[in-house]
């Protein structure tokens, strides 16, 4: 088994185009959650021509809506929501200069396009793992979009935040190629 990855953001196009699915990494640093309506708010704004709350340049983001936190804790359960719920708004944010996207579930042609063309790699974090993934969470806070409730846009302060490379800058897509010896059978 190959050893695992560490990375500590930012998630710069060299470090991205190194990675390659199967790659089991743990991510230490700042990254951001956003989930559909955060980047439907953020594609609109982009099409009228308006900045962003943030520079998305080498950063990662997270499609999350975590549950509230318990008193003492800074976020509750945190798990991955499924990806496909952006890709309408994906290519158009990957040329924002996000490097990395967590989630879980396949992407579109269109966001596989985008990614080879902006190199960007696609981290799967286990769905059904959401408690334990919160405990790689240190701080949890809504910069952008509070209206939004879960869906806002926060940074996130991680340490050893366990994921596995889903999507590489080339297209693989581990779900694909993952399975591929099990179905000769």
């Amino acid at each position: 088994m190959a050893e695992t990855i560490r990375l500590t953001t930012p998630l710069t196009e060299e470090v991205s185009r190194k990675l390659k699915v199967g790659d089991s990494v743990l991510i230490t640093g700042k990254i951001y959650s956003a989930r559909d309506a955060a980047h439907k708010v953020m594609t609109e704004a982009l099409a009228r021509g308006e900045k962003l709350p943030i520079d998305w340049h080498d950063k990662i983001v997270y499609y999350l809506g975590p549950t509230p936190a318990k008193p003492g804790d800074p976020i509750g359960s945190a798990g991955p929501t499924t990806s496909g719920r952006m890709d309408a708004y994906t290519p158009t944010m990957l040329e924002q200069g996000i490097k990395g996207m967590i989630g879980k579930g396949s992407r579109s042609q269109a966001v596989v396009d985008a990614m080879k063309k902006h190199g960007v790699t696609y981290f799967a974090a286990v769905g059904g793992a959401a408690a334990l993934i919160a405990k790689s969470i240190k701080k949890y806070e809504v910069i952008a979009y509070e209206d939004l409730g879960p869906e806002a846009l926060a940074e996130l302060t991680v340490e050893d935040f366990p994921c596995i490379v889903v999507g590489d800058t080339e297209g693989n897509n581990f779900y694909e190629l993952g399975q591929k010896p099990y179905r000769e059978i």
